[in-house]
Formats: structure tokens, sequence, C-alpha cells
């Protein structure tokens, strides 16, 4: 038996009211009205589609050994780098071991269902455990459609053949040059043709297209399937294809537009982990992924469902959410508005990779070490024990912080130090079975922060050389508010 074995999702803290967006820009485009419903999620100023994708698995891997990962996929239309591999950069945040295979799909809003068909191929073919993570973080020119209509989020589904909770029962796949919207070579936006002819022609006859493709070629009935997952923005449309396919609207996951919003290619498998969710053992569940095309794949789900309860997935994330209230803010977020950061803000060291590359786990998986005499862990990584009473030298074992809760020793808000969201708040954290680390607070206001509070750890990015083309990563205090 082949199918998923885990799943997980993300969904940033904050949320953009779409009458916000309207309030502040229907004066140049009346229009936008129309789907000026809900709120969009919105990345914050340190999220990008690599931290929620690493978020996402993050939140799959609860409990799972992470030596026992053979192949990571990260699907995305907006990843940050062109050359240097960004499935590199999750699997280094998630701590995998260096023989995992790695790669990236991109350039098509169907790469997250293509990246989840390539992994299931790899399990029937290899064996073993494939983690596919998907999420982007699209931008729409100030003012436009795609503005209201984008939103960010991640999914994560592990794929093996043991422990089973969704089994893969078939796929159907279709390619068209259907140039609904597309972004060039160093664009920031996409261009987006026109919208009637994109909801009737693209989502309202392709989809179908695949569906019925897959049915045939299956024997699958359509009437089999306890929810039927796919993604359309276009409330009406979305609508209009489940009437033409004569599916009830109880069996029509519903596509999370007023909650999140449009996430790309994330958008169908944080779908698909809502429906998982909620889904009991032998429910059936079809799948669809499209852009250029489309793609159609089967699942039904197994007693293993009731193991994987305790995920935060779609319900737990956007349960947890802050109000945007500012528009600007947003703007400022997206780098859509320049800002003053001072001259503290304009001194940007260059990053030095030969020194990323020596201290690579504790940045990027943030790895400490731990006294192998007496037990007392330690980030930065020690050569020298720092407990006073064993100062054992040379007696260390690899430690991972990252997956460790802990608490707010001592906290302070700077006003002065650069940050487009200002004040930059850090302090000291306790972890659990030991350590104490200097870190970054982020998700939080200064009046949310607490001594004592807990804390979760969550990879962000650091910072951004945009003259060197640079992101850097590392991890960050996220305050359990609430």
């Amino acid at each position: 038996m082949v199918g998923i074995t885990s799943f997980g999702a993300f969904v940033p803290r904050y949320r953009l009211s779409r009458m916000t967006i309207f309030m502040n820009m229907g004066w140049f485009n009346p229009v936008t009205m129309g789907v000026a419903q809900g709120e969009k999620a919105v990345a914050n100023y340190d999220e990008d589609s690599i931290t929620m994708a690493a978020s996402a698995s993050l939140d799959c891997l609860k409990g799972r050994d992470r030596a026992q990962i053979d192949a990571l996929y990260l699907a995305s239309t907006s990843l940050p780098y062109r050359e240097r591999q960004n499935a590199g950069i999750v699997a280094a945040a998630l701590d995998l071991k260096p023989g995992v295979r790695t790669a990236d799909l991109t350039d098509s809003t169907k790469s997250g269902t293509t990246a989840v068909l390539a992994g299931l191929d790899n399990v029937k073919a290899n064996g073993g455990n494939v983690l596919v993570a998907s999420a982007d973080c699209r931008l729409g020119r100030m003012g436009s459609m795609q503005e209201q209509i984008f939103g960010d989020a991640g999914a994560a589904l592990l794929l093996g053949s043991e422990n089973v909770i969704a089994e893969f029962k078939g796929a159907y796949s279709i390619s068209y040059d259907f140039v609904d919207h597309y972004r060039a070579e160093g664009w920031q936006f996409d261009r987006s043709w026109e919208d009637r002819w994109v909801r009737e022609l693209g989502y309202g006859q392709i989809i179908g297209e695949a569906v019925m493709g897959f049915l045939k070629k299956t024997k699958l009935p359509l009437e089999g399937f306890n929810k039927v997952i796919y993604n359309c923005p276009f409330t009406r449309e979305h609508q209009a294809i489940a009437k033409k396919g004569k599916i009830a609207p109880d069996r029509i996951q519903g596509n999370l537009f007023e909650a999140i919003g449009d996430s790309g290619a994330a958008q169908p498998l944080v779908m698909l982990v809502a429906a998982l969710e909620a889904a009991k053992p032998g429910d059936k569940l079809l799948l669809v992924g499209y852009g250029n095309g489309a793609d159609a794949l089967a699942f039904e789900v197994t007693p293993e469902i009731e193991k994987v309860r305790d995920r935060k997935g779609v319900k737990g994330h956007l349960a947890k959410r802050a109000d945007l209230t500012a528009y600007t803010k947003y703007c400022v977020f997206r780098n859509l508005l320049p800002v003053d950061v001072q001259i503290r803000g304009e001194i940007e060291p260059p990053t030095s990779f030969t020194t990323l590359w020596r201290n690579r786990r504790a940045v990027m998986a943030y790895v400490g070490s731990k006294c192998k005499q007496c037990g007392t862990p330690a980030f930065p990584p020690q050569i020298v024990c720092p407990n006073p009473k064993c100062n054992a030298m040379g007696e260390m074992d690899d430690y991972r912080f990252s997956d460790k809760k802990g608490t707010i020793f001592s906290y302070t808000g700077d006003m002065l130090a650069a940050s487009v969201d200002p004040p930059a708040i850090y302090g000291l954290v306790d972890f659990e079975g030991g350590g104490r680390a200097a870190m970054d607070f982020t998700d939080c206001t200064l009046d949310d922060v607490k001594v004592g509070m807990p804390v979760e750890l969550s990879f962000r990015r650091k910072y951004l050389d945009q003259v060197r083309g640079i992101h850097g990563y590392f991890w960050k205090a996220v305050p359990v508010v609430g």
C-alpha cells in the first residue's frame, strides 16, 4: 500500500481584510469590490515560501524520525532563488540527512500536485519516505484583482508505504499551454488575462476534463467520492464546476478563499489537509491541481488517520490569527513601499558562505551541543562544557534545539534596532531539558510578551541583502499567545 502517511500545514498569523485593501485602493480599480469578501492570510515580514514550507513540514513530521526521510520535493511559484536549490535550504532547516534527494518543482500552480505524483512514483519504485512541501507567497500589484485574491500558506505531505493514512488509488494528468496568467523572468508581479476567459475556459473546462479523464481511466464513479477537492478562487465558478459535474454541495471541499485566499501551488494541498483533518476511515477523496493543465489524484482514508489527529494543520493555524489593520504596513512587509530604516538598517555586512557552511547545522537547523559527561546542553555549540561543575573538553554530542519548547527568561523592545516592524523584540529563552539562548521574537507585539511565557521556535528569514541577492535564514522564538 502506497499513499500519505502524515500531513501538516502552515498559515501565517496575520490576516488582512479584503475590504481594508478595497478602502485603500478601490478608488483606482472599483471592480475589485467583486472579490472583496472575507480576509486573506499574509506572511509576516520575515516569512516567505521557504519558511512556510519548512513550518508546514515540521507540523507534518511531528513525532517522526527525520533520519528516515529519503527525499524532499519542494513545490512553489515564488521561490527566492533561481540558482541555489531552495529544497536544499528546507532540508537543512529540517536537519535531514545529507543522503536525502532534493528537488524544486516550480513555474506552475499545479506543481504541488505534480510533486505529490513524483513522490508517489518514487515510493513505488524505491520504497522509503518522501516529503512533499509546498508554499507560495505571491505578490499582486497594488489595486489589482490578484492583490485581493492571492493569499499565503503552505502544506506538507509525507508519502510512504507503512502506516498509510490515505491510500493512493490512481491519477490522471493533462497538460496545456493555457496562459491564464504568467510571470516572466525578473518580474515581481503576475500578468493575468481576461477574468471571464480564465474562469470559464480555464477553471471551468480544464478541471472538468481532468476529472472526466480520471474517471474514464480508473473506472471509478464520481458519486463514490466523499469529498472532491479543487481550487478555484472565483466562488461562483467554483460552485458552477460542482453543479456541472452534478456534485452535491456537501461533497465539495471549501476553497478557503475567504479565510486564506489562493495560495498558488500550495492551495490544493492545503485544501487536502483540511479535508484529511475531518476525514473518517473509508472516506474517498478526489484531489485536482490546476495550472497549465491539471492533475487528478484519488485517495482512500484508512484507520491510521486516527494516529495523526495531533497536527496543527489548517484548522489549528486558522484559529491562531491577528488582524493586520494597516494596509500600508502590509505594503512595507512586501517591499511595495520604501521606508527609512536609517543608518543602522543600511549597514549589511556580506554573508560569508564559508562560515555558513562550517556552521550549517547550528545556523540552519539550530543544532547545539550536549555534554556527554553531565548532560548539559548549550547553544551555540561548545567545545568546553559550560557547566562550572563539569568543564569537560571535547566531550560533546550534537543536540537539536529547534524542536524543543522554551520559556522567556527576559526580553526587551528596541526602537533603535533596524526593523520594518518596530520595536525589534528579543531576549533570552530557557529550553526544556536545559540550555539558554538569545533569540529574536516574532509574531507578537511587545504587549504580548511576558516573562515565563512559553515559546515555540520557527524558521524565519533573518535578513534580505538586496544588493547581493542573499536571503539569510535563522530561527526565532514565537511566544505562545493565549
